[in-house]
């Protein structure tokens, strides 16, 4: 066990122990931060990244063999009771698997597709692909089943050209299938084959009988060869097919258990619902319970009515040492445990780390936790964030002290260096090391203005260093650069901080805002509501309509209130809203103003909706708007 908890190399930093909080080890080393003339500065971990296996299931070969009866991955079956694959299991699936992928000679250039969501045939279809070098490409569900066009699906299917394509239920994801999949694909499904189209079981597969050839594949592996493509979100443009191979993500989980030496300690368990098909659930989460050889329960649920209880039974149920969510999960899960002592105790009773990603998570939400935890077990958890991206497998950045306000993102993982270049008033964030992806697939313009020209990797995220005199306390998420904007004024307004203090203000009544006022007078904001939260406070019945509740006048009084209150925090017309519109809208998929993972494209957005952009800029605003007194 470590001595530390707090930030690496802080002189006099006290115990976890000693300051409350529950004691796991953790990363104790610090980095380095050295000055350039010309204002970039690059931070350096002091600590070495240590040896790593050449592919994943290289680490399921060995759980497999020192503990063949440990559960490695469940998830609830039909009968609603869990279904567990022990690690002998699913090594002697997924070596079967992949002969059956030879036997079929599919390849980089002929890889295989995934439609549908986790399941444990999803699991054993990536790693078998993995052990013998051919690439898995898990695509977003709501391309298939949300989307009116398909046309990201068949933006995705055209870049990879799968020679083999999955999907769990072939009914479900049949009108997907006819539209996006060529006839001479050959289509797999676990159950329910599509009336038009012929396909295969996924236990054929299974009853394939593994000869040499498969380890033969294996052992040609090369490291930096592709294991898997991934596509971006689309916040800030089409989806690319990022390239990560198996130097990314084998070089990562050794990162990760440097950085969390308790995932060492004890094998971890894990309750998740994460999309496999983001390098947040899919690299990031499922590879930390692999890697070190956990138990990994797919979680059914996520957030929203009708499927955070999904996921409070099964935390009720099962215990988690480490949890992983987005934001609006934990804004989701928080009045559960509220006012349930038994799935309080449940969750906090082994949990050493509490980590959260994808978006910002409010203060409130944040202190909540830590009260929580501490009124449950006598202890805080550590709520932790990095920052990383699907081109970084993800981790590069990580928090691993206990701090006392969201947004930190901490300093570099072992083997990652980082670049931060002045960008006009912010420092724009870039990185280098093993875990970074060589570029898009097929698209080498993107990837070459993806690096600079000492190949660094460029997220397009600005930080600042908490305490410019100490790297070491690490450093805040200061928003994207590329959505940062003048007003007519000259002067910039940082996007990111004060849509996160907007939110943070509204909560629990907003889900996003988009800020507007490029070469304007003033700030302003579309506003997207929580439907939910909005239609409680109005007391209308759940079937209202959208435009109903955005325009019921409790909600309308209590948003004008909370825009006012807003703007008396302000500290100028850069970080002062003076104008608000209640989209009643929702954002859409196939337009891009939002990604499968709820993630807002403001550009795209604001695009879009110009006339409602132009309303909240009237000389005579129509009563839609709402207003700070005297704008």
């Amino acid at each position: 066990m470590s001595e530390k908890n707090s930030a690496p190399g802080t002189a006099g930093s006290s115990t976890t122990e000693a300051s409350g909080v529950r004691h796991v080890r953790m990363r104790t080393s610090g980095a380095t931060l050295e000055p350039r003339s010309d204002g970039v500065l690059l931070i350096k971990p002091e600590e070495s990244l240590r040896p790593y296996p050449k592919v994943l299931t290289d680490r399921l070969r060995h759980w497999a063999e020192i503990c063949p009866e440990k559960i490695c991955i469940a998830r609830r079956g039909a009968d609603d009771q869990w279904q567990r694959l022990t690690y002998a299991q699913v090594w002697k699936s997924i070596r079967s698997i992949g002969q059956a992928l030879l036997d079929r000679k599919l390849s980089v250039e002929r890889p295989v597709a995934i439609l549908s969501e986790n399941d444990l045939e999803h699991f054993m279809l990536t790693y078998a692909g993995q052990h013998v070098g051919i690439p898995v490409a898990p695509i977003s569900p709501p391309y298939s089943l949300i989307s009116r066009d398909f046309g990201k699906l068949l933006h995705a299917l055209k870049i990879i050209t799968p020679g083999l394509v999955f999907a769990a239920d072939g009914t479900r994801y049949a009108a997907a299938i006819e539209k996006a999949v060529n006839e001479d694909v050959e289509l797999i499904v676990t159950t329910s084959p599509p009336d038009r189209r012929p396909s295969s079981l996924f236990g054929d597969l299974l009853e394939t009988s593994p000869t040499p050839a498969v380890e033969s594949a294996h052992d040609a592996v090369d490291p930096d060869g592709i294991a898997k493509f991934l596509f971006t979100s689309g916040s800030t443009s089409a989806p690319k097919a990022v390239i990560n191979t198996h130097r990314m993500l084998c070089s990562n989980q050794q990162q990760i258990a440097q950085i969390f030496g308790f995932l060492e300690d004890d094998p971890p368990v894990i309750v998740d619902w994460l999309p496999w098909n983001h390098t947040f659930g899919g690299n990031h989460d499922i590879g930390i319970a692999l890697y070190n050889g956990g138990a990994f329960y797919i979680d059914e649920g996520r957030p929203g009515p009708g499927f955070i209880e999904k996921t409070v039974r099964n935390l009720r149920e099962i215990s988690t040492t480490v949890y992983f969510n987005v934001p609006k999960g934990y804004e989701d899960l928080l009045p559960f445990l509220r006012d349930d002592r038994e799935l309080r105790e449940s969750f906090f009773r082994r949990l050493g780390l509490m980590f959260y990603a994808g978006a910002g998570l409010s203060q409130p939400v944040w202190d909540a936790y830590r009260q929580l935890a501490f009124e449950t077990c006598g202890e805080r958890v550590i709520m932790a964030t990095g920052l990383g991206s699907t081109e970084t497998s993800p981790m590069a950045m990580q928090t691993t002290w206990e701090t006392d306000r969201a947004g930190t993102v901490g300093i570099p993982v072992p083997g990652v260096e980082v670049k931060l270049v002045p960008r006009e008033t912010k420092l724009e964030a870039r990185v280098r090391g093993p875990n970074i992806t060589p570029g898009y697939w097929r698209e080498p313009e993107l990837t070459r203005k993806a690096f600079d020209e000492e190949g660094f990797y460029s997220f397009g995220d600005a930080v600042r260093l908490i305490d410019p005199n100490d790297v070491n306390k690490g450093l805040l998420f200061d928003g994207r650069v590329t959505e940062d904007f003048k007003l007519a004024n000259g002067t910039w307004v940082s996007v990111g901080p004060l849509r996160a203090k907007m939110i943070a203000h509204f909560a629990p009544l907003v889900r996003d805002a988009v800020i507007a006022g490029l070469d304007r007078d003033f700030v302003s904001a579309i506003i997207f509501p929580d439907f939910d939260a909005c239609r409680a406070l109005a007391d209308l019945p759940r079937r209202s309509a959208p435009i109903e509740i955005v325009e019921h006048p409790a909600v309308r009084e209590r948003f004008v209130s909370l825009l006012k209150s807003l703007a008396k925090e302000s500290t100028g017309s850069t970080t002062r809203v003076a104008r608000a519109v209640i989209a009643a809208d929702p954002p859409s998929l196939d337009a891009g103003e939002i990604t499968d993972k709820g993630s807002f494209n403001q550009h795209v957005v604001l695009k879009c909706r110009a006339k409602l952009v132009e309303a909240l800029y009237a000389a005579q605003p129509s009563p839609q708007v709402l207003r700070v007194t005297g704008t």
